[in-house]
């Protein structure tokens, strides 16, 4: 077998490996209820949720609660209450035999997220522990987040892998966009967070309702190499 592998898969985390809304959901309530304000329901997260820890708290918060002082203060709030649930989120049905079958044709495996960084490695650490990660990026001081390319084309460069023979997969517009700005091949998965009609107008390539769908999917639009 070759040294490296040819092709890589990129994954978004929360929402297309990781299923974990109510966590996300429920770390934010917590501290909304601790603070007498209104609480949302798992919908309304689906859509505050892609863009970041900083606007998923922006976004649950009232409007007068949007100044930089009350925004600081809730941010860490987050932080601790999330520190709390994080480990009880799972992988989504089928995700861990297509890691398996990835795994097995010496594909590459990574993680982008908007998710900050060290909760990132965590998740990917722990929750799936039985795979090899050749790159893993969450949110960074100093890095700019999804949709910007930055961190997918960072690891595409670390495994020696052109963008064209990577795949982008992930269930929103962020992910959608982050794809097609690093020129990869962009799948949008509908099992996720958000709807197929989001990810198709965000310039999804391709769409998946099952993740036992992407290796054909992958074998389909190869190269010889």
């Amino acid at each position: 077998m070759p040294s490296s592998p040819r092709q890589a898969v990129l994954f978004d985390l929360d929402g297309t490996l990781l299923d974990s809304l109510g966590d996300l959901a429920e770390s934010m309530n917590a501290v909304l209820r601790a603070n007498a304000l209104p609480t949302h329901n798992g919908e309304a997260f689906r859509y505050f949720i892609g863009d970041g820890i900083r606007e998923l708290v922006k976004r649950s918060l009232p409007p007068s609660h949007h100044d930089e002082a009350s925004l600081t203060k809730f941010l860490e709030a987050y932080r601790k209450s999330y520190a709390e649930r994080w480990h009880l989120s799972k992988p989504f049905p089928k995700i861990p035999a297509l890691l398996d079958e990835l795994q097995d044709r010496h594909i590459a495996l990574a993680v982008v997220s908007n998710k900050p960084d060290p909760f990132t490695q965590q998740c990917v650490k722990q929750l799936f522990p039985r795979w090899q990660w050749e790159g893993v990026a969450g949110q960074m001081d100093g890095v700019p987040r999804k949709p910007d390319p930055v961190g997918a084309l960072q690891i595409a460069s670390q495994l020696g892998i052109p963008p064209h023979a990577c795949w982008f997969v992930g269930d929103s517009d962020v992910d959608m966009q982050t794809g097609v700005n690093a020129k990869m091949n962009v799948v949008g998965v509908t099992w996720g967070f958000r709807p197929e009609d989001e990810l198709r107008d965000a310039g999804a390539q391709h769409i998946i309702a099952s993740p036992e769908e992407l290796i054909p999917l992958i074998d389909s639009n190869s190269d010889a190499p």
